[in-house]
């Protein structure tokens, strides 16, 4: 098979069907499996080192605070330094292995997680408090990243055949992407396999070497990733595995010398706090940093008066209530067109309240959120809306034994108020009224983020308009607002929302490498 031929081979991961009885029961068996494996430790990998530290990162179950995950080991600067060193050698060699060689680790990855699906989803269930079908759609885009950036690795690093140089008498020239060196990778707790995969696996891939530090609350799940590439044997030091605190790790290799570019996911505050200090320029530093960030958003749903409104109240609770608000692509506004505003709203107060909330791993739609932190402020801004609009539906605590929030409503709500400006990130939707389509643009315009949004019409001069207007990276039409497919819907957004680093799109890659042209006399 030749290499343009496996670059255009890919296809998404199917999801799979839990109401099939075969499939619940085999996630059932993966959950009672890793339910066994539960409280183990783990160390860090650092170069071929595997280290345990006495600090440590207790990984606990957010639907059932009692179960502990798993404890794993915490570095510090003088273990993050020992990482660095492991990288930058790691690197010299790493850079050098042709990038097919490089790709196809990632392939022998993909077809080892496809195997074990359902244990890497378990985990998550357990650890991320995902149901059966987030959990699973998590491990089908980490199985799509690895797939689709090995492909466009090798498609890069044929770019001289598909997209050839113009041609000049008497000379030989080439363009190449080459390796930028070390990086930091910084992944969320939210998508805690498909994002850490997603981005290690792009800078490894490109020839980079990494230091993983994944998020303190799903550090498990990120480690099951690292023993995979372990497996499948890529070289030791090529991906670090450095769980740490933000101010003290996270900080210092952000402002090393040697670190060539950080990749990072995660909120505005923490992403604009990464770009300053990666702006100063270190002593002994030769180069600037590379930023790749995407840091959140503040997604809505328009509807106006000729959309179909059923489509639409489903659109706009599934957008807002999928995993609890936890994405940076969630849909926590909506803006109605005031002649059907009420009927909307009475559909997605139904909706709603048809929501079961409960233990991730008995399946229920609603779990916990992350932890008490996220749980704290959530229901503090519950407080807030209750000012600030009229409350429909939801509002308080749900019953568990762990981080249990009602799906909340709040309409009426003033498009400047906070609850419509600030990124709650959890089971909050605000909803307006606006005179009509273009008003209802405009407010949903009235944010510093620029993730996603979706526009609900009928009307294809609406439906025009809307597309050169509403002003994000990841605009759908008559469809929910998350949900973005490797290769389908690369994913990055403008603003507040990050440096619209198109995850899953081919020019992803780029930003992991830089283009090299050599020009020979013949």
């Amino acid at each position: 098979m030749s290499a343009v031929t496996k670059v255009s081979s890919f296809v998404n991961e199917a999801f799979v069907d839990f109401s099939v009885e075969e499939n619940r029961k085999a996630m059932e068996a993966a959950i009672a499996k890793v339910k066994g494996e539960l409280g183990k430790d783990y160390p860090l990998h650092i170069g071929a080192r595997k280290v345990m530290t006495e600090a440590r990162i207790v990984s606990i179950n957010p639907g059932d605070v009692n179960h502990v995950i798993g404890s794993v080991s915490k570095a510090d600067q003088a273990l993050a330094e020992e990482a660095m060193q492991a990288a930058l050698q790691a690197f010299e060699s790493w850079k050098k292995v042709p990038a097919r060689e490089r790709a196809e680790y990632l392939f022998k990855a993909a077809e080892l997680m496809r195997e074990r699906k359902h244990e890497f989803s378990a985990v998550m269930i357990l650890e991320a408090g995902k149901n059966y079908a987030e959990a699973d759609a998590d491990t089908a885009e980490a199985i799509d990243f690895m797939e689709f950036y090995a492909r466009e690795m090798i498609r890069l690093s044929h770019i001289n055949e598909t997209q050839p140089l113009t041609k000049v008498a008497g000379e030989d020239n080439n363009l190449t992407y080459i390796p930028l060196g070390v990086g930091v990778v910084i992944p969320p707790w939210n998508f805690p396999l498909a994002i850490c995969v997603g981005m290690t696996t792009a800078a490894v891939v490109a020839g980079n070497t990494v230091l993983l530090k994944p998020a303190s609350t799903t550090p498990v799940i990120a480690h099951k990733f690292v023993a995979l590439m372990e497996e499948v044997g890529l070289p030791e030091g090529v991906i670090n595995f450095i769980p740490g605190s933000g101010a003290e790790v996270g900080d210092y290799l952000t402002t090393h010398p040697k670190t060539r570019f950080i990749s990072f996911t995660g909120s505005k505050e923490v992403g604009l706090r990464i770009n300053k200090l990666a702006a100063d320029t270190a002593q002994g530093q030769i180069w600037i940093k590379r930023i790749i960030a995407e840091m959140g958003g503040k997604d809505g749903i328009v509807v106006d008066e000729t959309a179909d409104l059923e489509a639409a109240a489903q659109a706009i609770v599934a957008s807002a209530f999928g995993f609890q608000g936890q994405k940076c692509s969630a849909g926590s506004r909506a803006f109605i067109v005031e002649s059907v505003y009420d009927e909307v709203i009475e559909k997605v107060a139904e909706l709603t309240k048809q929501l079961a909330s409960g233990l991730p791993e008995n399946n229920y739609y609603t779990g916990p959120v992350i932890d008490q932190s996220s749980y704290d402020r959530i229901l503090q801004y519950i407080e807030i809306g209750k000012t600030e609009g009229r409350l429909l539906t939801g509002g308080g605590k749900a019953p568990g034994n762990g981080y249990y929030i009602e799906p909340t409503v709040f309409i009426d709500v003033d498009g400047s108020s906070r609850i419509m400006q600030e990124e709650i990130f959890g089971p909050v939707l605000g909803i307006s009224k606006a005179k009509n389509w273009k008003e209802a643009i405009a407010l949903y315009n009235n944010t510093e983020f620029g993730l996603t949004g979706a526009f609900f019409s009928s009307n294809e001069e609406r439906i025009a308009e809307a597309l050169d207007t509403v002003h994000c990276g990841n605009l759908y039409i008559n469809r929910k607002c998350t949900g973005a497919l490797v290769g389908a819907h690369p994913f990055g957004g403008f603003n507040m929302s990050g440096t619209d680093s198109k995850a899953g799109g081919h020019d992803y890659l780029l930003l992991f490498t830089q283009a090299k042209l050599t020009s020979r006399k013949i």
